[in-house]
């Protein structure tokens, strides 16, 4: 065989080779991302007068990051749970309120990442906000992170009340002054919202619904919205005033993985 020829030889398996660890490679065979049960809508399919703020797509979380599958703000729920926030805003609207969404359903490659985050005890960049007054290292002892959530199946809600009209609130600028989220309203981060007491994801016991030290005006925004939502099928988490789970689920022991994105449930 000449030098040439065998030249040739060799180009012609090296290439064989690559073309066999490309096929093989997990890129070449990567499966589409999940897609959401037909029982899943975007929630402003169903009522668009309801105000979206998903924080999560944002670094204004606890994280100081946006959260893993969060591709888009939108809100994704079941549709039974979507249905009664309509009935819910319906009768808001006519008293001169409405809801504002913070969080829907939740992927579990989010939860995974808010585990993550849990412990990494070096990481203390939204402590000043968000948990000025519990140790890391308690997050789980104390119930504020877990590794399964019931966002993750499709029938909660994190939720406020805003006063119409709606003002805009400012976006979060990464690196500015943090101030406690149980912190008077003038003082915390603004949110159109009314005062709850709190700001949203507050890991503090104030952000408890039946709190006693939570009085006067912001006790009755707290009753108020409980009130609205639970004679419509939903049950508050009485750790946090804006968590709320509709009843009966419609996947009670799924807990899915699809991202957050209108793909997720376009044509539903």
């Amino acid at each position: 065989m000449t030098g040439i020829a065998l030249a040739l030889r060799t180009l012609a398996t090296t290439a064989a080779t690559l073309l066999l660890v490309t096929a093989a490679s997990p890129a070449a065979q990567a499966r589409p991302e999940p897609k959401a049960p037909r029982q899943f809508v975007d929630l402003r399919s169903v009522d668009p007068t309801i105000i979206t703020e998903m924080r999560y797509t944002t670094a204004h979380t606890f994280m100081g990051e946006a959260v893993d599958g969060y591709r888009q703000p939108v809100c994704i729920l079941t549709r039974p749970a979507a249905l009664a926030l309509r009935t819910a805003q319906r009768r808001l609207l006519r008293q001169g309120y409405s809801l504002k969404v913070y969080d829907c359903y939740r992927p579990q490659r989010a939860v995974d990442h808010f585990v993550r985050w849990a412990k990494d005890l070096d990481d203390q960049t939204m402590k000043d906000e968000f948990y000025p007054l519990v140790d890391k290292t308690r997050l789980f002892e104390d119930g504020y992170i877990a590794e399964k959530s019931g966002h993750s199946r499709g029938s909660t809600v994190d939720l406020t009340l805003v006063k119409l009209p709606a003002l805009p609130t400012r976006p979060y600028v990464p690196g500015e002054e943090l101030t406690a989220c149980y912190a008077p309203e003038d003082q915390r981060f603004p949110d159109n919202s009314v005062d709850m007491g709190t700001g949203y994801d507050c890991f503090d016991t104030l952000s408890h619904t039946d709190d006693p030290r939570v009085l006067g005006v912001r006790r009755a925004n707290r009753q108020f919205l409980k009130e609205t939502l639970t004679g419509l099928g939903f049950v508050n988490l009485a750790e946090e005033w804006w968590h709320f789970t509709y009843r009966p689920e419609v996947f009670p022991d799924t807990y899915f993985d699809f991202p957050v994105a209108r793909r997720s449930v376009a044509g539903h």
